[in-house]
């Protein structure tokens, strides 16, 4: 396995999460220094600057051919264009904390709310629906689009994984581990959802109509963080507090690689427009990792 760190910004910007844009850059968010940069592999990364202390966290690419993003501070949604446009949208819900977001298969961003208990949808144009969920305290984190046509979203202080229609029906479907506090979660090349334990250093894996398999990692103390489909139809994950990344196939085989730098603190992973998988690594690089 090869690891290379490109430095992105300096250890104050916090690179949190990332992905892969439709202009073939790497996109991340610098959730403590207030920006969104762009990487384009080969190159020196670009930073467009928000205010301070909005707190951009997740980022993806939207169905408009822009990257959405969550302000968890500034409690907004934005949107950058290729050509570094920004626009911003405020959520109904006071102090809702959006965390993370993803595009649902109706053409629309779907968002958490992690201090509000509540999914949220936003237009390419901005507008903007809640829905409750049926639980208080739950801190709705990560969010995907699923296979079935819904979006999957991962409950972190209510130990389960939701799941909202695109008509708003939830559903939630407990974890067997108790306080394993669910935070990342991805759609898997089998048509399952894929989740990380942090608190349980666990991966778990659930089926369509939830049913739940568990697969201890060599450290249980790694405090896996954030997935994502690898190339070859494993799910790839960080290790937060364990310093490394590491993946995972069907079967529950998994492999773990120290990063180079000591206590980096990966966070966001993606598989990148060069075929690697990318990592953010909050002390300020992108890690790429490849066979």
């Amino acid at each position: 396995m090869i690891i290379r760190e490109h430095v992105v910004a300096d250890r104050s910007g916090g690179p949190y999460a990332v992905t892969t844009g439709p202009d073939g850059a790497l996109w991340f968010t610098l959730v403590r220094g207030g920006g969104i940069g762009r990487l384009l592999p080969g190159q020196e990364p670009g930073i467009h600057r928000l205010d301070p202390a909005c707190g951009p966290t997740i980022i993806t690419t939207g169905p408009d051919g822009a990257l959405w993003f969550t302000e968890y501070q500034a409690h907004r949604i934005g949107r950058i264009a290729p050509d570094g446009t920004v626009s911003e949208f405020p959520l109904p819900t006071p102090r809702c904390g959006p965390y993370g977001i993803a595009t649902g298969p109706d053409g629309a961003l779907w968002f958490t709310q992690t201090a509000a208990d509540r999914i949220g949808r936003i237009t390419t144009e901005g507008r903007v629906s809640e829905f409750p969920l049926p639980a208080t305290g739950a801190f709705p984190s990560a969010i995907t689009a699923g296979t079935d046509g819904g979006m999957w979203f991962t409950l972190n202080q209510a130990n389960a994984i939701g799941r909202i229609g695109m008509d708003g029906a939830i559903a939630v479907h407990p974890l067997p581990t108790e306080a394993a506090a669910p935070v990342g979660i991805a759609a898997g090349h089998d048509g399952c959802v894929w989740f990380v334990e942090i608190a349980a250093g666990q991966i778990g894996r659930m089926t369509t109509d939830g049913r739940v398999t568990e697969f201890a990692l060599p450290d249980r103390t790694a405090r896996p963080h954030a997935i994502t489909p690898g190339p070859n139809g494993e799910q790839w994950f960080t290790e937060w507090g364990g310093n490394r990344v590491g993946s995972i196939t069907g079967d529950g085989l998994i492999q773990v690689y120290d990063l180079p730098t000591p206590r980096s603190e990966p966070h966001g992973i993606t598989l990148g427009p060069d075929g690697a998988l990318w990592a953010a690594l909050e002390t300020g690089a992108l890690a790429r990792i490849t066979r």
